[in-house]
């Protein structure tokens, strides 16, 4: 059955992946002819609107058939559904099968580092890791030499 399942969703992914890239970019009504205005979409809300009236020849508009499947939707490409970690805690509520986790931006060094450990260890996969987290590691394992030797430096 979860064999099924996850067949089910790398389809749907793919599906996705396909509608995503008939779908136009859906700007804003006239953003093009005035500067003032910004490409953002904005429904056409117009009496006389050739783009609310859908007029060959004007840009599409957002409707319902370009959405995509409703088993893929929210999910990373990756195929997992993200979850936002703050702290070593956040990560014992994960589920390492279905779901993958990203680090916040206001997380320290430090803190990053316990945080992936953890995640390591529960085979949890990381959507936004760091190259600054094995150096963290790296300058953390050395720096008890190295008090040492500027001590020693110092006495000289």
């Amino acid at each position: 059955m979860k064999e099924q399942e996850t067949l089910t969703k790398e389809h749907k992914l793919k599906v996705r992946e396909r509608i995503k890239g008939k779908k136009p970019n859906f700007k804003r009504q006239e953003s093009w002819r005035y500067k003032r205005l910004k490409e953002g979409w904005r429904k056409p809300r117009g009496i006389d609107s050739k783009m609310r009236k859908s007029v060959k020849g004007w840009p599409k508009s957002v409707k319902v058939g370009y959405r995509g499947p409703k088993e893929a939707r929210g999910l990373h490409p990756s195929g997992y559904e993200e979850v936002l970690v703050y702290n070593v805690d956040d990560i014992d509520k994960v589920n390492p099968e279905t779901q993958a986790i990203r680090i916040a931006h206001t997380v320290g060094g430090r803190k990053r580092v316990d945080i992936s450990a953890r995640a390591r260890e529960k085979k949890i996969y990381i959507l936004n890791p760091k190259e600054e987290v094995e150096k963290i590691e790296e300058i953390e394992a050395e720096e008890p030499s190295a008090s040492i030797n500027d001590k020693e430096s110092k006495e000289q």
